[in-house]
């Protein structure tokens, strides 16, 4: 089940993991080449689960889809999907799912000595101080982004 929250310059899209059915899939052992592939090398591959790849933890997990542009600098492009794990301790200069002012945003924390700031990757944007009259909570850290080519 998902859970759409929208906002006036960016909404997201949020779901659980479902790790009691795991679908593994082939992963090629020797890695894929960027440049010449070499004939020596031989193929081996195994299994694996993308699911138990990329969740830690299943209680504090959860995925989100991007929706909007103001992340495009860190590589997180409309339509993305997120993994954000709630258990992970936010610090500077990780992106995170934030809650503030009644709006969901996903932002790069930003935190000086001046307070803290969530930081938009693309210039279009402005940062957004937080400050003592936010309604502010941070939701999770984004662990992983997949994309869609």
């Amino acid at each position: 089940m998902a859970l759409k929250f929208l906002t006036p310059s960016n909404s997201l899209e949020f779901f659980s993991p479902d790790l009691s059915n795991s679908l593994e899939i082939t992963l090629a052992q020797t890695g894929i080449s960027a440049g010449h592939p070499s004939p020596a090398d031989h193929y081996e591959e195994s299994k694996i689960s993308l699911d138990q790849t990329l969740v830690r933890n299943k209680e504090t997990t959860f995925y989100a889809r991007v929706s909007g542009q103001s992340m495009i600098g860190a590589g997180l492009d409309d339509g993305d999907l997120l993994v954000v794990d709630r258990s992970l301790t936010p610090k500077h200069n990780k992106i995170a799912v934030c809650f503030i002012d009644g709006e969901f945003t996903v932002k790069r924390l930003n935190v000086t000595g001046e307070g803290v700031f969530l930081m938009p990757e693309n210039p279009a944007y402005d940062p957004v101080k937080v400050n003592e009259e936010s309604n502010f909570q941070i939701w999770g850290v984004v662990t992983h982004v997949i994309k869609k080519m």
